[in-house]
C-alpha cells in the first residue's frame, strides 16, 4: 500500500504547469471584470480584464459565457492567493503577430477598425496584435484632427515589422496615393480635348480655379472664364460649386481647362449682328487718348476712335464719355478675321446744316 497521503495522491493526480505554458480550459465563471477557468490544475485559472482585451471597461459577461472553452497562456503559476494567472489577450497578441509578419513579408493589405486616436496617430488591432499608423502615413494629405477615424473600418499594409522593440508601423498613405495613380491613369486614358466635363471647384486663386475631375485637377485660367473680361475669378466661383467646363488640353499630367464653348462664341453671328451700318448699343468699358473701348457683348469690343465721338472737337474721350457709360453708335467697319469693329456715334449726330434747318424750322 502507497504511503502516501490522500492529499498527496490528489495532487499528483493533476498536471504541472510552468510561466510561459500554453494551456487549455473551461470557463466556470464569469464576472465583469475577470473569468475563471478549469485548467485540470489544483488551482484555477484567472484572466482579468485587462489580459482578456485591451477594451477598457468592456463587461466580461456579455463576452465570455460558462462552458466556453479557451486557450490562455500562464503568467504566474501562483499569484500568492494560489491561483494562477492567465492572459488571453498577450497568447492572441503572438499570433497576431505572426498574422503581422506573413503580411508585412507579403504586403498584403489589412482590413481593421481603429481602436484608438493617438497624439501621433492611430492604433488598430489586429487579432489583439496593436499596430501603429502614424499621422503622417494615415492619408495622402495634411489632416490635422484624426478623431474621424474613431472606430473607422481601413486598410493599410505593415511598412516596418519589429515586435522585439514594439515597432508594428501600418501605413495607409501608400494605399491611397496607388489608388488615386490609377484614378489618375485611368481618367487621363479616357481625357481628350473637346470633351465637355463636370467638376468641382477645389481651389480659387487670382489667376483661375482648380477643379477636380473626379480624382485629377484641371486649371480653368482666368482668361478662359468668359468670353468676356474677368477681374476675379472668386466673384464668379465658390469652393465645392459644380461647373461643367470643356477640357481645351491635355499634356502630361496638366490639364487646361476652359468655359468658352464654341457654341456660344458672340463672334459666330458677327457678319450680322455688327455689319456696318449697324446701329448698336454697348458700354464704355476703358479709354484711352485715341478712343474708347466698347463692349457691345461679353466678348466683343469695337472701338471708338476720338474723331468719331461728335462732329464737334473731342480733346479726349475722358472729357465727354465714362467708364461705364451706355452709348449708342453706328458700325463704320468689321474685320471678321483680326475682330475688331470701329463704331461712330458721330455719324448718328446731324451734319450741320440739316442741324441749322432744323434750328431755323423751330424758330
Amino acid at each position: 500500500m502507497s504511503d502516501l497521503t490522500f492529499e498527496q495522491m490528489l495532487e499528483e493526480s493533476f498536471k504541472t504547469i510552468h510561466n510561459g505554458e500554453v494551456v487549455e480550459g473551461t470557463v466556470i465563471d464569469v464576472k465583469p471584470d475577470e473569468i475563471i477557468l478549469n485548467i485540470g490544475y489544483k488551482a484555477d485559472g484567472i484572466i482579468s480584464r485587462s489580459e482578456y482585451t485591451n477594451e477598457p471597461n468592456v463587461d466580461l459577461t456579455t463576452i465570455v459565457s460558462v462552458g466556453d472553452s479557451m486557450t490562455a497562456k500562464v503568467l504566474k503559476v501562483n499569484d500568492g492567493e494560489g491561483q494562477v494567472l492567465l492572459t488571453y489577450k498577450r497568447l492572441a497578441a503572438e499570433k497576431g503577430n505572426e498574422r503581422l509578419r506573413e503580411a508585412f513579408e507579403n504586403k498584403e493589405v489589412l482590413k481593421a477598425p481603429v481602436t484608438q486616436i493617438l497624439g501621433g496617430g492611430l492604433s488598430v488591432v489586429v487579432e489583439e496584435a496593436r499596430v501603429f499608423i502614424p499621422a503622417s502615413l494615415v492619408s495622402d494629405t495634411y489632416e490635422k484632427d484624426l478623431s474621424k477615424y474613431q472606430g473607422q473600418e481601413i486598410e493599410f499594409v505593415i511598412s516596418e515589422f519589429n515586435p522585439r522593440r514594439n515597432r508594428i508601423i501600418g501605413d495607409r498613405r501608400q494605399l491611397l496615393v496607388a489608388e488615386k495613380a490609377e484614378k489618375q491613369k485611368e481618367i487621363f486614358a479616357n481625357l481628350h480635348a473637346g470633351d465637355t466635363v463636370e467638376g468641382v471647384v477645389k481651389n480659387i486663386t487670382d489667376f483661375g480655379a482648380f477643379i477636380d475631375l473626379g480624382g485629377v485637377d484641371g486649371l480653368l485660367h482666368i482668361s478662359e472664364m468668359s468670353w468676356g473680361r474677368v477681374d476675379n475669378p472668386k466673384k464668379l466661383f465658390h469652393v465645392g460649386e459644380t461647373v461643367k467646363v470643356l477640357v481645351k488640353d491635355v499634356h502630361d499630367t496638366k490639364i487646361a481647362l476652359s468655359l468658352k464653348f464654341p457654341e456660344t462664341n458672340p463672334w459666330l453671328h458677327a457678319a450680322e449682328d455688327y455689319a456696318v451700318g449697324n446701329v448698336v448699343t454697348g458700354e464704355v468699358a476703358r479709354m484711352t487718348d485715341f478712343g474708347a473701348f466698347v463692349e457691345l457683348v461679353p466678348g466683343v469690343d469695337a472701338l471708338l476712335h476720338v474723331s468719331q465721338i461728335s462732329r464737334a472737337h473731342v480733346e479726349k474721350p475722358a472729357d465727354v464719355l465714362k467708364v461705364g457709360q451706355e452709348i449708342t453708335a453706328k458700325v463704320v467697319d468689321l474685320n471678321e478675321e483680326e475682330k475688331k469693329i470701329s463704331l461712330s456715334m458721330k455719324a448718328l449726330e446731324p451734319a450741320a446744316e440739316e442741324a441749322k434747318e432744323e434750328v431755323a424750322e423751330a424758330e
